[in-house]
């Protein structure tokens, strides 16, 4: 008989891809206990074939599956690169899919396969002195009776239907080399996943300090199982690919009990592979493009943009438009080959519904809305980098998840650093100073965000005696921020909605 079957990997081990100079930080002065490791079953001797195994006679698959359907136990396989073209060339064609037909975007394009997909992650890692690795999460249809007979094939026709609160979770690790990685939770549903997630975004968001508890469950789900295989590869950069419901989680902020995910790695998230332009290009060479508005009609003042502006211009040099200057009209002027970084600080908002709703707001009453983004023509010359520094996304909304993970889809540029929720602006005025300041410093820009965020959370960012201060120095504040007085940055509120959209290298 042939099933489907899923070989378990070996129970995994803390990380240290990167370890921290202090020890890790939370904002709890007691640690919550982290939520027991999974278990994990051994099953052996297996002759794969495109992911199809035949079992040996006297092994009880069956049996040890439906035990593990019923406690909701992960189910891990390794499957040869060379067996698995197809799969993967699948579920990059449902991304790619989705997010063109969001886009608009016609015309042919060609889907990556494995083979094509390892050789840009081990190029990406000889020219970045890096070690990336995909990890696409999405769900799947639970109808099969025996839990792991699911093909990707069938994934693909689930993924293209009308959501369902009984689908379940699965994962897909793509190294730079070597085998693939498979998780499937047989008994962990759409609804489970969506209700913590929420919880865990909404516990943050609201600067709480009782997230912990449900960071690391999302950890315990979405991380554990893969953790013993990227600590044998040495990844460092972990590139998320994920089904709709789940782009909105905050992935810096995920916590294993004894350290935060930013802590061993650094993130991006893509919208598809084959959608993204993964050339590595260095920056530093690069001039900005600074603009914003500190008063707006509708929506409230932004103090700080002014300050955030100038310690940028500091760092880069440039140009900067401020206020009556911050106008599409500007924002269409020709650009210089150099300037390849173009940053907006202003209100940012990716909503529900038609992409019209979703827009970054100019000076007055002009705003760019996602529809018209194309016609400022970010792809001639390209823009390497767009930073909106103060967004807002409708959180677990379909549409406004597409327009954010879609945002370098939609613009044309090749990478671009926005937050998930709108955060203060003593936050944004932190992290985006160090985070220009490390862009100079490091080979790619998602390690340049993790560098930024790990410095806030060890509280080297902070308000003092009137200035930001951060490890490049101190930059004084303005009357308005001074009001707020000493302040620390370290919760992750202020730096863990920032993320590296499109390409993070």
């Amino acid at each position: 008989m042939t099933y489907l079957c899923e070989l378990m990997a070996q129970r995994p081990m803390a990380l240290a891809a990167h370890p921290p100079p202090h020890p890790p930080l939370t904002q709890n002065p007691v640690q919550p206990p982290a939520p027991s490791p999974s278990p994990r079953i051994t099953v052996s001797q297996l002759t794969c074939d495109v992911s199809w195994c035949t079992l040996p006679p006297n092994l009880n698959v069956p049996s040890i599956i439906s035990t593990n359907a019923e406690s909701k136990l992960p189910v891990i396989t390794r499957i040869p690169a060379s067996f698995t073209d197809n799969s993967l060339l699948l579920l990059e064609e449902v991304y790619e899919s989705e997010f063109r037909e969001f886009a608009g975007i016609e015309g042919e394009l060609e889907t990556l396969d494995i083979r094509q997909s390892q050789d840009i992650l081990d190029r990406v890692s000889r020219e970045t002195n890096t070690k990336p690795a995909l990890v696409y999460i999405f769900f799947g249809s639970p109808n099969d009776k025996i839990p792991g007979t699911r093909s990707v094939n069938s994934a693909r026709s689930q993924l293209n239907r009308t959501p369902n609160a009984t689908d379940t979770l699965e994962i897909f690790l793509v190294p730079p080399n070597g085998d693939l990685i498979r998780v499937s939770y047989p008994g962990l549903t759409r609804a489970q996943i969506t209700e913590t997630t929420q919880r865990f975004v909404s516990l943050v968001v609201n600067r709480s300090s009782g997230y912990l508890n449900s960071s690391q469950q999302v950890y315990k789900w979405l991380i554990e199982p893969l953790e013993s295989e990227l600590k044998t590869l040495g990844v460092d950069n972990l590139v998320f690919l994920m089904d709709a419901g789940l782009r909105s989680i905050p992935f810096a902020a995920l916590h294993n009990g004894e350290k935060f995910l930013i802590e061993d790695y650094s993130i991006g998230l893509m919208p598809s592979f084959s959608l993204t332009d993964v050339n590595h290009r260095p920056l530093k060479e690069s001039q900005v493009i600074g603009m914003g508005a500190v008063q707006f009609l509708n929506n409230t003042p932004l103090p700080g943009v002014s300050l955030e502006l100038n310690n940028i211009n500091q760092i880069w040099g440039g140009n900067i438009f401020l206020n009556e200057n911050f106008t599409l009209n500007n924002l269409r002027q020709p650009r210089q080959t150099q300037q390849r970084i173009v940053h907006l600080a202003t209100h940012s908002a990716f909503e529900p519904g038609d992409k019209s709703n979703s827009f970054i707001q100019l000076w007055g009453n002009e705003r760019l809305t996602l529809d018209q983004i194309r016609q400022v023509n970010w792809d001639a010359p390209l823009v390497d980098l767009l930073v909106l520094s103060a967004c807002q996304t409708a959180l677990g909304d379909r549409e406004a998840e597409l327009g954010f993970a879609g945002l370098t889809v939609l613009s044309g540029v090749k990478s671009a650093l926005a937050s998930l929720w709108l955060v203060s602006d003593e936050g944004t005025l932190g992290l985006m100073t160090n985070f220009y300041a490390q862009l100079q410093e490091t080979t790619t820009k998602a390690e340049a965000l993790r560098q930024a965020q790990l410095a806030m959370l060890r509280g080297e960012v902070q308000l003092e005696g009137g200035n930001l201060v951060t490890p490049q120095g101190k930059f004084p504040l303005n009357e308005e921020l001074k009001k707020l007085g000493d302040r620390s940055l370290r919760h992750p509120y202020f730096w863990s909605g920032f993320t590296m959209v499109g390409n993070p290298w």
